[in-house]
């Protein structure tokens, strides 16, 4: 009863500390600084896009890095005291469901993918790998971030179940974090069927 306990405490912990690393709106808290409230312009997304076009690319970029680490700290702690891969998984989803619904936004967020990035970089660097690849090679021959982004989570994906893992709990994880980033892509989604999605940079 009592290892019960110590490993329910233990999944408590990790999925609230992960959320709250997950739900700091970095591009929010940069923009009004340079007072801006980034929500109001462009997209309203606070991600690193939406700051980009709105801000500069060098603050774009520093979102960018400061979100993709609020996914992959959470992650590294677990890795480093020897939690198993069930743990990492945990820690990656809720910082992803942090970023996306952010209780300092009420509840509102970005879309997930660079703090996805993040996590799932430090549990399967391969794999991470082989999503930016895509991303690289679908942005270059459309502009479109939001259909980049959403080939490449989807490619991450299917290689974490043909090459990290077969493991039905531990496709779970993987399979909701994807399913969030790309339901958040919905507006997006619905632009590119109308021919509407503005490419990037322009």
């Amino acid at each position: 009863m009592e290892k019960k306990m110590d490993s329910a405490t233990l999944k408590v912990l990790i999925v609230v500390l992960s959320f709250l690393s997950g739900s700091i709106p970095f591009g929010y808290i940069i923009g009004k600084l340079k007072g801006v409230d980034v929500r109001k312009y462009g997209s309203g997304n606070i991600g690193a896009t939406n700051v980009s076009r709105v801000l500069g690319k060098k603050v774009g970029l520093l979102v960018l890095i400061l979100d993709a680490l609020k996914g992959a700290i959470p992650v590294l702690v677990v890795k480093s005291v020897g939690l198993p891969l069930h743990y990492q998984l945990m820690a990656a989803l809720f910082a992803v469901l942090g970023h996306c619904f952010s209780p300092f936004l009420r509840f509102r967020g970005g879309k997930g993918v660079a703090t996805g990035i993040g996590a799932f970089l430090v549990i399967s660097p391969i794999n991470a790998l082989l999503a930016v690849c895509v991303f690289i090679f679908i942005f270059t021959i459309t502009r479109y971030v939001s259909l980049s982004s959403i080939t490449a989570v989807a490619t991450y994906i299917v290689a974490f179940k043909f090459l990290v893992s077969p493991c039905p709990d531990h496709f779970f994880f993987v399979a909701v974090a994807g399913f969030v980033i790309i339901a958040k892509h919905y507006a997006n989604i619905v632009r590119l069927i109308k021919g509407e999605e503005k490419k990037y940079g322009s």
